[in-house]
């Protein structure tokens, strides 16, 4: 959430910011008129209250002197009724800017290039090189189905479409991915392994930006009166680790890696990567958390980068790096890169992971606090969160390329300890 203040002082300047995301944001004109608004009429309780305080002394001077306090009474009788009245306007007031606010997208970071779409993104840099086959290549579909470690048939039939079965060797090359990438963030790169919930609260949604305006994309747990949701992605219950806390301030960068399954509804892409593993509505995800300073958050953005590419190094696949533009951010990301990794199934890079930064986006909603000495004031802290990797898409691009001709595919040499064997077949 963007601080009030900072809105209302720079209006123009965050306006013309947010109008590179491509949306009407023409609204928060009316921020100044209802922080005005809200001004004076606290002003103004606080004047009534401090009248109805003086009033007060006034009155018990009298009655201690046995003197009537009649007229003061009869002065100040309608200030209780007209202050309740002006916290009711001023109640609904800050409803309006709360709920304003709240649909209101992150600011982008000034070194984010503007653009409208994906198109407008800027490659930074690539690693490996596409591998060239001397046979005709399948993609992750034919080669799971061929192998029988990708059931997509059964899947449909215990729930729908979307969904998979991991088999075999399958289901051993999604738990290896999964180990390989916690052992390396946690043993290689310092951060703390969690695993939290899979399902959150209303206020875990909303603290990351989720909601409201991705509430419809949401999977909710029905279950009595609890409004319960399934987990989009690691970042929303390990974001909300601290909601409501004031951290030390030496503690930071504080950093987890936490592995989840995650589940999306895929509302707002109907008809897109709906064959395979590539789009699913349940999907295994190793995330990468950081809670920062708010001067070195860009510092730990580019390291997170790094901690997330190596996972594609070590697995030798081919990826590139690319920065997101204003118009292909996310929500409540200030700065985004993607890392997409080479598929030879469909000829083309896709992305595999996010690493982005919110700055004090989302610590604002989660009201996530530090001093950084005991006597200092409170600030917000930054958040940051990047795939590390997700699990599917890793093995889709393990699959198409280290295919061979036989239809067998080789296990990359970094996983070979964890699946036990050099071949899939």
């Amino acid at each position: 959430m963007l601080d009030l203040k900072y809105v209302t002082e720079h209006i123009e300047e965050v306006y013309k910011r947010l109008s590179t995301r491509n949306g009407d944001f023409s609204y928060i004109f009316d921020l100044v008129k209802l922080q005005e608004q809200r001004k004076s009429i606290i002003l103004d309780v606080e004047s009534k209250k401090a009248l109805r305080n003086e009033a007060s002394k006034k009155i018990g001077e009298l009655k201690r002197n046995k003197q009537d306090a009649t007229h003061i009474l009869d002065e100040v009788a309608h200030l209780g009724d007209d202050i309740k009245a002006l916290d009711e306007k001023l109640k609904v007031i800050e409803d309006d800017i709360f709920n304003m606010l709240a649909v209101t997208p992150n600011l982008p970071n000034g070194s984010v290039p503007v653009g409208k779409d994906d198109k407008d993104n800027v490659e930074i840099r690539k690693f490996g090189a596409p591998r060239q086959f001397d046979f005709p290549i399948k993609d992750h579909i034919a080669l799971g189905e061929s192998l029988g470690i990708l059931d997509f048939e059964r899947a449909a039939k215990i729930t729908g479409t979307r969904f998979v079965v991991d088999k075999g060797l399958g289901a051993r090359l999604e738990r290896a991915l999964i180990q390989f990438m916690m052992d390396l963030h946690a043993h290689d790169h310092g951060y703390t392994e969690v695993i939290p919930p899979f399902i959150v609260n209303e206020k875990s949604m909303f603290a990351t930006g989720q909601f409201p305006k991705f509430k419809d994309d949401a999977f909710k747990v029905l279950a009595g009166d609890n409004s319960w949701y399934l987990n989009p992605t690691a970042e929303v219950p390990t974001i909300n680790l601290f909601r409501d806390e004031i951290l030390e301030g030496d503690l930071l960068p504080i950093k987890y890696c936490s592995f989840t399954t995650a589940f999306r509804s895929e509302a707002g892409s109907a008809g897109r990567d709906t064959r395979g593993i590539l789009r699913q509505h349940q999907f295994n995800k190793v995330e990468l958390i950081k809670f920062t300073k708010p001067e070195e958050s860009y510092d730990e953005l580019e390291k997170m980068l790094l901690n997330s590419e190596e996972v594609l190094k070590r697995l030798r696949l081919p990826y590139r790096v690319i920065t997101l533009c204003t118009g292909d951010m996310g929500f409540g990301m200030a700065k985004t890169y993607d890392i997409e990794v080479w598929l030879p199934g469909q000829n083309m890079y896709r992305e595999i992971g996010s690493i982005s930064n919110a700055e004090d986006y989302q610590a604002r909603r989660a009201n996530i606090r530090f001093k950084r000495t005991k006597d200092s004031k409170t600030e917000y802290v930054h958040t940051l969160n990047g795939s590390g990797l997700a699990v599917g898409r890793t093995i889709i691009a393990i699959m198409e390329n280290y295919q061979n001709a036989d239809g067998t595919i080789t296990v990359p040499e970094v996983l070979i300890p964890y699946m036990r064997t050099d071949i899939i077949k």
